[in-house]
């Protein structure tokens, strides 16, 4: 097959790919969630079945979207069905692309609303205004945010602006330019706090809290909540990954580069939680306040320990960071996609898309104030979209992409692309992607149903 060229651009080399995917997969859930549900969850021994999950269940699908986006060499719609035909199947498995590139869109109505309370925190420590606070007084400071719709709009606001401005510089000059400035910042940061928290004096505490290798703990549930994070933590079902992989060198390594990603996502996610727990113990506070944790109970630890603020307002900076990152992989599928359907410049696209979403994150953030009455199915605006896309889009779409590279690609089109010399590895991503992968992915779809709906 003549190798499509790619019109938006690529990335320099495989380890900006592996920067802007890693970005990508690393966003507040990472630097709360994750650590917490670990700890809670048998330390040690959910980490275990939770890598277990990543090997068998997130990589082999991350390497499918991988694979579409390189061989197709366009916006996930189109790579979708580019590859399809390629492969004598219907055109229409573009849909599973519209899927994602809507899922994609809609994460990031709700999760700039979010990533606006992360802004206004940044503002709020460097202000000091969580010094020497309780966690009642600092539960009003979060409670009064989300009750002022004017404050939440500027910070929404910000954080579209910020993630358009990058999407219109392009792939080199917007998204890889941003990757090389962003994701060492962000590992600086986590170091800089990790260092900080070893001074905390509850470090050891932390740790065991983390690691603590308790099998007794590890529930079904707590493994359906590993398998169901192994998914959700890489950015799969959305389109993110399978747009940035048609951005990738030809020649990089679809395999290691992936295992890589999964590594360094991983990676932060504890030392994440290695940064965070110690802090939590040293002021006798809850490690399981779940969301909370990071909008009242870290505020009040930073605010009654030496240099807290400082650190404080560099523990908001990581955060801002992460979710930029993010963001920015939500929109790429949807501009890439207009640019190739209407030949349009990357500038107007931007300011259009980057228009409808903040004018949805609008009704996204009214959820919490003025437009709290309104209920679509039982939930407000805000909850109706995270359910909508969790539950729904995203599942549904890993699951039709793992279907797709299984079972509707010709071999000849997988073994290219991921062109591993050990048929021995082939054969172990073959069977993952056919049978375990759908399988495990089916189970969280039906399971996060029956528990959201029942």
């Amino acid at each position: 097959m003549k190798d499509r060229q790619n019109i938006h651009g690529s990335w320099a080399n495989r380890w900006i790919f592996i920067m802007a995917a890693t970005g990508s997969a690393v966003g507040l859930g990472n630097i709360w969630k994750f650590p917490y549900i670990a700890g809670e969850n048998g330390g040690g021994a959910f980490v275990l079945v939770y890598l277990l999950f990543i090997l068998g269940v997130g990589v082999p699908i991350m390497m499918a979207e991988v694979l579409v986006g390189r061989r197709g060499r366009q916006s996930p719609i189109n790579s979708m069905r580019e590859v399809a035909i390629e492969s004598d199947h219907s055109p229409k498995w573009a849909l599973v692309g519209w899927m994602g590139a809507l899922a994609g869109f809609l994460i990031f109505s709700f999760y700039s609303v979010v990533a606006g309370w992360v802004l206004a925190y940044v503002a709020a420590m460097a202000n000091g205004d969580f010094l020497d606070v309780g966690s009642e007084q600092a539960g009003k400071v979060f409670s009064d945010l989300l009750a002022d719709p004017q404050t939440l709009l500027i910070w929404h606001s910000v954080f579209v602006v910020l993630v358009m401005v990058v999407l219109l510089g392009g792939v080199n000059k917007g998204l890889e330019r941003a990757t090389k400035l962003m994701m060492p910042a962000l590992f600086v940061l986590l170091l800089v706090l990790l260092g900080y928290s070893m001074t905390s004096g509850s470090f050891g505490e932390g740790l065991d809290f983390l690691f603590h290798f308790d099998p007794s703990e590890l529930s079904w549930d707590a493994v359906l909540v590993a398998l169901g994070h192994s998914f959700f933590t890489l950015s799969l079902g959305m389109g993110s990954i399978m747009a940035y992989g048609s951005y990738m060198p030809k020649n990089a390594s679809i395999g290691g580069t992936v295992l890589t990603i999964a590594a360094l996502d991983t990676a932060i996610a504890l030392i994440a939680g290695m940064a965070i727990f110690p802090i939590v113990f040293a002021n006798s506070l809850d490690p399981g306040a779940g969301p909370g944790l990071m909008f009242i109970t870290l505020p009040v630890a930073f605010g009654q320990m030496p240099g807290g603020q400082v650190f404080g307002f560099l523990f908001f900076v990581l955060v801002a960071l992460a979710a930029w990152t993010s963001a920015i992989s939500l929109m790429e599928p949807g501009v890439a996609w207009m640019v190739e359907k209407f030949g349009l410049k990357r500038g107007p696209v931007c300011i259009l898309l980057g228009l409808v979403v903040w004018l949805l994150g609008i009704a996204a953030l009214s959820s919490f104030n003025f437009g709290s009455d309104i209920s679509l199915f039982g939930m407000n605006i805000f909850d109706f979209l995270d359910f909508i896309t969790a539950n729904v889009f995203l599942p549904l779409g890993g699951l039709f992409v793992a279907c797709f590279a299984g079972w509707a690609l010709k071999q000849k089109v997988t073994r290219e692309e991921l062109a591993m010399a050990n048929p021995g590895y082939y054969l172990a991503w073959s069977v993952a992607i056919r049978y375990i992968a759908p399988v495990a992915v089916a189970a969280i779809f039906i399971l996060n149903l029956i528990e959201k709906l029942g």
